[in-house]
């Protein structure tokens, strides 16, 4: 397996296509935590919602790999993350509800909503103040919840996310951009202070 591990995801593929199941492990092993914790993410923390849609992600991509219909085009962890975007989304189609955003990485927007430190201190606790930033956040179109989520907390380049959500890399930026806008807007209507 020691081999195995100095082959790059897509040598890794091409060894699991030709039936080589050490490859998937190595594979998997790779690639479990970024995905868990992204789909942890993306279900508001639901251990029990995130164990079902990781199994079914990872065997959307046995099935994919091995009938030969994953195209090895950018990032395996990228392709990855939105078969398992999309089966949040369809989940949560199915079942009616939003998919919450979490609030373990809560301080993700303090750079860029430029909130000043005296309004921190003076005005909020810093767990107050992440709990209504999210609140604010659910607020938002789902679209724009995405984009947050992907670029702030999970802290993908744009190229990546383009690929998990299938849209281009502009329109990535144009949906950024008028989610930050809508959230500076949602931040001063709720009385939060920003700089500048």
């Amino acid at each position: 397996m020691s081999n195995f591990k100095e082959q790059t995801d897509h040598q890794l593929i091409t060894l699991y296509e030709q039936g080589n199941d050490e490859a998937f492990d190595v594979l998997l092993e790779r690639n479990q935590q970024v995905v868990f914790s992204y789909i942890l993410r993306l279900t508001g923390g639901n251990q029990d919602q995130a164990n079902d849609i990781f199994q079914e992600t990872f065997t959307k991509a046995i099935v994919a790999i091995r009938t030969h219909q994953y195209q090895q085009t950018g990032k395996f962890s990228a392709w990855l993350m939105r078969v398992a975007h999309n089966l949040v989304v369809d989940g949560s189609r199915r079942n009616h509800g939003a998919t919450p955003v979490s609030d373990d990485k809560a301080d993700f927007l303090y750079n860029n909503l430029a909130l000043s430190e005296n309004t921190v201190e003076d005005s909020f606790s810093r767990k107050a103040l992440s709990t209504t930033l999210n609140g604010l956040i659910a607020l938002l179109p789902k679209n724009q919840q995405e984009i947050i989520r992907l670029r702030f907390v999970e802290d993908l380049p744009f190229k990546e996310i383009a690929e998990i959500l299938g849209i281009s890399i502009n329109t990535a930026l144009g949906r950024i951009r008028y989610a930050l806008i809508n959230l500076r807007k949602l931040v001063a209507e709720h009385e939060l202070q920003l700089v500048g």
